[in-house]
């Protein structure tokens, strides 16, 4: 006979584990971090603006244990700085959550310097991410790439956001299958459109309150949750991949 416990699969407990979350100091990263805390992870972020890294850690500090730095992923051993400091606080790692991100035009729109900002911050720190986790995880943990579906709904002006998260997809994927067998989950999150700096000044913030009142648009806390819904499923699972959309999104 079937009992209460037996109908649903294993949840694993986060209290007591250790992650960091790259750009973490708004938005989805934000978001991330914040929920983790308040499940008893202890937490340690990054991102590129004191204020936001100070305002962000205030709320974490709310609801349970993190810390921070001030840091650009694009500059060369800046990835490894980070990851080492994260360990020093946290005392080893349990979870990477790679997000840290900046917004691009369409190419023809875009300078060098600010393409080469982008792949350097969107692409080649996701992958050097992914090596530092691999790591300081020693052979037993999760890494999750925040994604988006910009990789699948492809406009004129997202050649080279969508270009770089289609790559990350497709990296995902393939880190999955290598690094499952040696004991490390790998999962990718693509949101839809979600409400954040990363918006302005295309979708000013009253803009983004009222798409999200409308359903046009996501909270960053939806995204987060769905990180929790990944990390807390059975150790022989691994969400490979999880499209979070608004409900009332359109797909042009």
């Amino acid at each position: 006979m079937t009992s209460a416990t037996d109908a649903h699969t294993e949840m694993p407990t986060l209290a007591g584990r250790r992650a960091i979350v790259t750009g973490g100091t708004t938005g989805i990263g934000r978001a991330i971090a914040i929920l983790l805390a308040s499940e008893g992870v202890d937490v340690f972020i990054c991102g590129l603006e004191a204020q936001y890294l100070e305002d962000a850690l205030a709320d974490i500090r709310n609801v349970g244990k993190g810390d921070g730095v001030v840091i650009d992923l694009a500059e060369p051993d800046n990835v490894k700085a980070v990851f080492d400091q994260a360990v020093a606080y946290l005392g080893g790692l349990d979870i990477a959550v790679v997000n840290a991100a900046v917004a691009a035009e369409g190419l023809s729109d875009t300078s060098e310097t600010d393409l080469r900002r982008a792949i350097a911050t969107d692409f080649t720190a996701y992958l050097l991410s992914a090596h530092a986790a691999v790591d300081k995880l020693g052979g037993n943990g999760d890494i999750v790439l925040i994604g988006s579906m910009s990789a699948h709904v492809l406009g004129p002006n997202s050649t080279i956001y969508a270009g770089i998260k289609y790559g990350i997809q497709g990296f995902s994927e393939a880190l999955r299958r290598e690094l499952g067998p040696k004991g490390i989950r790998v999962a990718l999150v693509e949101p839809g459109k979600t409400g954040s700096d990363m918006q302005t000044p295309d979708i000013p913030t009253d803009k983004q309150r009222e798409m999200i009142r409308d359903e046009e648009m996501l909270r960053a806390e939806d995204i987060a949750v769905g990180v929790h819904y990944l990390l807390t499923q059975p150790n022989r699972t691994v969400v490979q991949q999880l499209t979070i959309a608004p409900r009332m999104q359109s797909q042009e």
